[in-house]
């Protein structure tokens, strides 16, 4: 009995070879449209399926393979003589082999201007249809769709003529993968419109999360540990996914990590900033007027930890600038660009990586997070909220809540705004010292919040006095006890910052008026795990 194979490919790599590896075998080829076109002006003997079916194309190409000689030569068994006899009685030949890849969909989307229209169109349906009814009879069909498997493909049918059961399983898995993939990134694209309010619309609890252009990465938090880095299909341009490199090693699993903490700390502020991370923690963050000086207090907030570190900061990367980072040991740094002559100061120095990320685009809407854990996943919303915001930083925003007789300063309110944007990406339980430009001393981490504050401490009463005429405390959580806001006096600081929530809370609120503190609850924690 003649043998027939179909072939209908929006990438057209290799399939003149693998058209020919059938015809040699005396296979029988149907194809479709440009395929089609390829094949016959290559010389090889090809039938187009609209003369197969006897049912012509329509609808600018959108019905042509829906039909059932095709869908019944991919599912009817072999084996069933049910099967065998309706094929005989509609004249159905079974389809043996499939070479099918779909529309450019994702391509689609991510060129700049996509209208909805233009996505629409370019959402395929016959070519998944096709995919799935030959996986599904992965027994007696073999269905191929990713070219890397053509010269397995090749070598099997030049062989024996016929490919291995075990083959034809693997490419069956490999096509409910793409599917799954490919209706994933539809939904997604789908889910970003907005939703009329004419209804009421009921959101159900499927989740469909797909990634892209997978890069195997050398090992991931440890050497023994493999890892790699999937892309979402268009991340934000705000964000490590989005990341253009230009010069350095490749990224590392701990590089991503930190570096995506890094941005976070940075789309804080709209000010001239620099953040400097290590083991996703801030050991410096700081703010002026211009990026050169910003740097500068980043680096005397913590001039040790900083090595070996991650530096972004939100201007341009000057020469000076670039002059400022050379003594450094720096693994990264993340910038919206770099002079010409800075970029060529930086990159004498072969393994630093110099990324650019598009600060501009700081407004995009925050996303969700996902976490893994075994036998599951966290989902939750990116920890943002209205009651950081104030219109100038010398105002408490109006969530605040001054709960001590003594009224802060300007500066303390200054120093108290940018420690919160600050100790909300620290890990928890986290306290940070801060003036109003600088941080002078980061506790992160602690199984309590007076040894968190204690490190803190410590760190900033190493600093010059100097540094210490604004010396505030800001906490991710509540105070659980009065104790630590008796250390934040025994150690000078002169106003907190905290969300309050406590039931101790009238406990630390007394010892601050004890002591003439200022203290103002935000009423939003933000634990960092």
């Amino acid at each position: 009995m003649t043998q027939y194979a179909l072939l209908s490919v929006s990438d057209k790599t290799n399939i003149l070879e693998v058209a020919k590896a059938l015809t040699d075998r005396g296979i029988k080829l149907l194809s479709t449209g440009g395929t089609y076109q390829v094949i016959e002006a290559s010389g090889l003997p090809v039938e187009s399926v609209d003369h197969y079916t006897g049912f012509p194309e329509m609808m600018n190409g959108r019905v042509k393979t829906l039909h059932p000689k095709i869908h019944g030569g991919l599912l009817g068994l072999r084996q069933n003589p049910d099967h065998v006899a309706a094929m005989d009685t509609h004249r159905i030949r079974p389809i043996d082999f499939v070479i099918v890849n779909l529309y450019p969909f994702k391509e689609t989307i991510s060129k700049e201007g996509v209208t909805l229209a233009e996505a629409i169109e370019n959402i395929d349906i016959g070519g998944p249809s096709m995919l799935r009814s030959a996986a599904k009879n992965y027994q007696d069909v073999t269905v191929v769709t990713d070219p890397a498997d053509y010269e397995t493909f090749i070598q099997q049918l030049q062989t024996s003529g016929e490919t291995t059961a075990e083959f034809r399983e693997y490419l069956a898995r490999k096509v409910f993968q793409l599917t799954s993939h490919y209706d994933a990134l539809i939904a997604g694209y789908l889910a970003q419109l907005p939703v009329a309010d004419n209804f009421e619309a009921h959101d159900w609890d499927h989740k469909t999360l797909t990634f892209v252009d997978e890069t195997s990465l050398r090992y991931g938090e440890n050497g023994h540990q493999k890892a790699s880095f999937l892309k979402e299909t268009n991340p934000p341009a705000y964000s490590i996914g989005a990341a253009k490199q230009l010069n350095g090693k490749e990224l590392s699993y701990n590089n991503l990590k930190d570096a995506d903490a890094a941005i976070k700390i940075a789309r804080e502020f709209k000010e001239p900033v620099a953040v400097a991370l290590k083991h996703m923690n801030p050991c410096g963050v700081a703010i002026a007027e211009d990026i050169e000086t910003a740097f500068d207090r980043c680096y005397q907030a913590d001039p040790v930890s900083i090595y070996g570190g991650i530096v972004v900061v939100n201007r341009p990367v000057s020469l000076a600038l670039a002059e400022a980072f050379s003594p450094i040991f720096l693994e990264i740094i993340i910038a919206p660009s770099f002079d010409d002559d800075a970029l060529a100061r930086l990159q004498r120095k072969k393994n630093l990586r110099l990324l650019t990320v598009d600060f501009s685009a700081s407004d995009e809407s925050y996303q969700q997070e996902f976490v893994s854990v075994s036998g599951g996943l966290l989902i939750q919303d990116a920890d943002y909220s209205e009651e950081l915001v104030s219109e100038t930083p010398t105002e408490l925003p109006a969530a605040w809540k001054l709960v001590t007789d003594n009224q802060p300063s300007e500066k303390e309110i200054a120093a108290m705004n940018f420690g919160m944007r600050i100790v909300k990406h620290v890990k928890s339980n986290a306290i940070i010292i801060t003036n109003e430009y600088m941080t002078l001393g980061i506790g992160a981490g602690q199984m309590n919040r007076v040894g968190a504050a204690e490190i803190a401490l410590d760190q900033a009463e190493a600093k010059d006095e100097a540094l210490r005429q604004t010396y505030v405390m800001a906490s991710d959580a509540f105070l659980p006890m009065a104790d630590t806001a008796e250390l934040a006096y025994q150690r000078g600081v002169s106003a907190i910052v905290q969300p309050g929530g406590s039931i101790h809370d009238d406990a630390s609120i007394e010892k601050c008026n004890e002591h003439n503190l200022s203290m103002v609850m935000t009423g939003i924690r933000h634990f960092r795990h």
